[in-house]
């Protein structure tokens, strides 16, 4: 068997330490998740005291103007040649970037009028997510590169995402559980609206994130040599290179599984954004117990990481998918459904908060699986298009899945924005402080909005056509085809 052949067929295994070290950085992506998703809204609308709206249209232009980083840094980290590879010289060089701006997102000038915070925020949650972009797409599309073996990819994706989830929450329970409560003070009876209390966090998100992007990066450093090389080097120009993009990505499955992710993470982003409203103001809860439910989601990530390999050997990832996104989605709103027809436990009770906890903690843990099986349905992608261009293109593919990721969240929270305002839920506002007809009208207008995007999107998923067989047969021709490339 020659070298090309090989490389194919080994299937080989990555083992553990690589597949933590990999997955690991994804912390980075989670801690910003987890600010820019659940934090920036309710920071600038209710403790700076920006008008919602406002706040939305900014998140709204910075992620325009980052949709176009996501395809060319795919392409180039595809093409980018260097004696520490294709990948890691994008990964270190993101990492002080990265921190630095997120860093000051949470630290606003103190004066500045509502039209100079806007371009503030603009500015720099445009500069965040273009850095995690350099960093994010290279690092995700070493998954493919690891191992072409159907089951191991959802093994890798399994470890990256736990990390993702576990990073992000871990910064919500530390918030909630211990920088929250510590910045309360005479005047500021909820630390929670203390903007001292986001400075600290802003500081520790960004030490966080710096760590987790050279852990991984420096834990995977070893493997370069064995990751794919650049292709041949060609004089290539811009509408070349976007004629390109278009033909490796171009396929009926590639199309569902974008579509599907990108309704997927803007009901995940607008889920994210309006999370914290409906804990401080929906169900009331206090910041302990919003620190205890958003802990609750550490279990999730275990769930969701142990279930998602299990459900690719069993079932398949696509009707994996379905199944448990049909589960997952319908159950998620449920808890709001059900209050608004008046069936729960009144708040304050310890009833309400036990089953919300619950009831949160399962159904996360589903969409944690749910979004490892879409991730590894996209590394399967990588084999159908160097069938079809002959180039691996793994960065295009993960490219793909960022620019789906963060806009898609993204948007989801313009969306919670817009929704915010057009219930009538006041800039500022303290708990307790907003009425139940505004409360209900949130819910009444939340739950078929976020249901029906979730059900659209399981209905394009099954236009995904790459099972077990088609990928290994893909993998097989492939390997035949450099065979016979080496021998002639």
């Amino acid at each position: 068997m020659t070298e090309a052949t090989a490389s194919y067929v080994s299937g080989q295994k990555p083992s553990f330490w690589t597949k933590l070290a990999y997955g690991f950085g994804s912390a980075a992506y989670g801690v910003k998740d987890a600010g820019l998703k659940y934090f920036l809204l309710l920071f600038y609308a209710q403790v700076v005291g920006m008008d919602a709206r406002l706040v939305s249209f900014a998140i709204l232009i910075a992620l325009v103007a980052d949709a176009l980083s996501d395809p060319i840094m795919g392409y180039w980290s595809d093409n980018f040649r260097s004696k520490w590879g294709r990948r890691h010289p994008f990964m270190y060089a993101a990492a002080v970037p990265v921190a630095l701006s997120y860093y000051f997102i949470w630290t606003p000038p103190e004066g500045w009028s509502d039209q100079a915070l806007f371009w503030y925020i603009v500015i720099l949650v445009i500069i965040t997510r273009t850095f995690i972009t350099v960093y994010e797409t290279p690092s995700a599309a070493l998954a493919p590169e690891l191992t072409t073996d159907y089951d191991e990819r959802s093994s890798i994706l399994s470890f990256r995402y736990f990390f993702a989830w576990f990073g992000g929450n871990a910064m919500s329970v530390i918030a909630f559980a211990l920088i929250f409560p510590a910045f309360v003070t005479v005047a500021i009876t909820n630390g929670q609206f203390n903007p001292d209390a986001y400075a600290f966090y802003g500081l520790f998100g960004s030490l966080v994130m710096f760590g987790a992007i050279m852990i991984s990066a420096l834990g995977t450093h070893h493997y370069i040599p064995r990751l794919r090389k650049a292709p041949p080097k060609r004089d290539m120009t811009l509408k070349m290179i976007f004629k390109e993009i278009y033909q490796t990505v171009s396929s009926s499955s590639f199309f569902a599984l974008f579509f599907a992710s990108l309704l997927g993470y803007t009901a995940s982003g607008l889920a994210a954004g309006l999370a914290f409203y409906f804990s401080t103001y929906y169900w009331g809860f206090n910041s302990a117990q919003i620190g205890a439910i958003t802990f609750g989601v550490f279990l999730s990530a275990f769930i969701g990481g142990a279930l998602a390999p299990i459900i690719t050997r069993k079932i398949g990832k696509k009707r994996g998918a379905i199944i448990i996104g049909l589960i997952a989605f319908t159950g998620a709103p449920m808890p709001i459904f059900l209050r608004l027809i008046d069936v729960l436990p009144a708040n304050g009770t310890p009833e309400i908060f036990w089953i919300i906890l619950v009831a949160n903690t399962i159904d996360v843990g589903l969409i944690v699986c749910y979004q490892i099986l879409a991730a590894s349905m996209m590394a399967d992608l990588v084999e159908q298009g160097e069938m079809k261009t002959g180039n691996r293109s793994e960065g295009l593919f993960f490219a793909a899945a960022t620019f789906m990721r963060k806009f898609g969240e993204g948007f989801g929270i313009v969306v919670a924005g817009f929704v915010i305002s057009a219930v009538g839920l006041a800039a500022g506002a303290q708990q307790g402080e907003v009425s139940d007809d505004t409360l209900w009208l949130l819910g009444a207008v939340y739950v078929p909005v976020i249901l029906a995007i979730w059900l659209t999107m399981v209905a394009i998923i099954g236009f995904y056509r790459i099972d077990r067989n088609k990928h290994e047969q893909t993998v097989r021709d492939l390997a035949d085809r450099a065979a016979t490339n080496s021998v002639t």
